[in-house]
């Protein structure tokens, strides 16, 4: 201990992990008081970083404000039930992780600690965070999932520099739309295995959003908002109770990855066709059958369908390679287009029809116009001539169609 303790003088750093230790050594505290004998006392430098983890610690003593130079401190994988308030006297500190423990409360007093940058709490007991932590101006990212956390402090809305945040497997409700105005930073949101029942509708703020994450959660809608999201990379909204998709959606240039497998979906909308997406799952919905739109996604590498009532496709073309179901979808995109097109005669067809019709019918026609047509040398103008025929046409669709 006394050989790690005089290099931890000398490079601010002192890594005591995976060690079994019951508390923190009290030397640790005083680390700078018990220099030995020899040891050069003016080459010393302050603890800046110190790390406890995978360890069975229980108590973080008082003392810690001793340690007055620290900017991290990572003491996750132990056995402590609470923090001490004296966190909050560690006016350096910029990464915080007290992750899988058995902390129940974090002090008010951290929101003192302005410093900080990283705070990861996750996979604790807590029931709510701290209020204070919206004094922390310069958060940026805060990890809370596992907990039973079951809303977020209003005064987060201050923490406008956040970048992540994961709050996945609590007992989330709702997610103020007044953070949602504030957090304009975020890349990341993770809020899977909630009991939210919708998103807010001003999620469409968060322009700069990588990924958002909403899986198994009760949330029956996708505000039209989404299509704010313009970074959106990867959409995670499997396991909830969405029955549609808004037309929305489709204007998600950048979207890679969404997935919607265990919803209640009857259709994929044909305007979220226009997605460059590399994988779509929809498996586990109620889709009978697909827009062949699909077929022109070209960068689709991965569409899942299983658990769908599938009518109007083979089971080998669901189950097969990804590619082989869109080059189907294509030809029925094709055939669709052909059909209608054989369909809707051109405009011309329908002048030379009357035109024939006209010469050779023995059919008694209501007052059936004559067709004159301009002749070399008539001194017929053939403009007056093209009115003639189109008066015609107007004519035969009236009555013969």
């Amino acid at each position: 201990m006394d050989r790690i303790l005089k290099t931890a003088r000398s490079s601010g750093s002192l890594n005591l992990s995976n060690r079994s230790l019951k508390e923190v050594p009290d030397e640790v505290y005083k680390i700078l008081e018990t220099v030995g004998e020899g040891d050069k006392w003016w080459e010393a430098v302050e603890l800046q970083k110190l790390i406890l983890a995978h360890n069975d610690i229980e108590v973080l003593k008082e003392e810690i404000k001793n340690l007055s130079s620290l900017s991290v401190l990572n003491i996750c994988h132990n056995k402590l039930s609470h923090l001490p308030p004296a966190i909050g006297e560690l006016q350096m500190l910029k990464s915080l992780d007290i992750s899988f423990n058995l902390i129940v409360s974090i002090p008010e007093e951290i929101g003192s600690a302005t410093s900080l940058v990283k705070l990861d709490c996750s996979n604790n007991l807590l029931k709510e965070l701290p209020s204070s932590l919206g004094g922390c101006l310069d958060l940026s990212d805060l990890k809370a999932s596992n907990n039973c956390i079951t809303n977020l402090p209003e005064d987060l809305v201050n923490c406008s520099k956040l970048t992540k945040l994961d709050v996945e497997g609590n007992k989330l409700t709702v997610l103020c739309k007044n953070n949602i105005i504030s957090w304009t930073s975020l890349t990341e949101l993770n809020a899977s295995k909630n009991l939210l029942i919708s998103i807010p509708e001003n999620i469409g703020l968060l322009s700069r959003v990588v990924r958002l994450d909403f899986h198994q959660n009760k949330i029956s809608s996708i505000p039209s908002s989404i299509m704010g999201c313009s970074s959106l990379a990867e959409f995670y909204m499997g396991n909830n109770m969405l029955t549609s998709l808004p037309s929305e959606i489709g204007a998600l240039s950048r979207l890679g990855t969404l997935d919607l497998h265990s919803n209640q979906l009857k259709e994929f909308p044909a305007g979220a066709c226009k997605l460059r997406l590399s994988v779509l799952d929809l498996s586990n919905n109620t889709l009978s059958g697909l827009p062949p739109e699909i077929g022109t996604m070209t960068t689709l590498r991965k569409l899942l369908l299983s658990g769908n009532p599938m009518r109007t496709l083979r089971s080998s073309l669901v189950s097969g390679p990804t590619a082989a179901l869109l080059k189907y979808l294509r030809s029925r995109l094709s055939s669709d287009e052909e059909s209608g097109s054989a369909k809707t005669p051109a405009k011309e067809d329908h002048i030379s029809m009357a035109a024939r019709l006209s010469i050779s019918t023995k059919v008694h026609t209501p007052a059936l116009p004559t067709l004159h047509c301009a002749s070399r040398g008539s001194g017929v103008k053939p403009e007056a001539d093209l009115r003639v025929v189109e008066k015609f046409y107007d004519f035969f669709l009236r009555n013969f169609l």
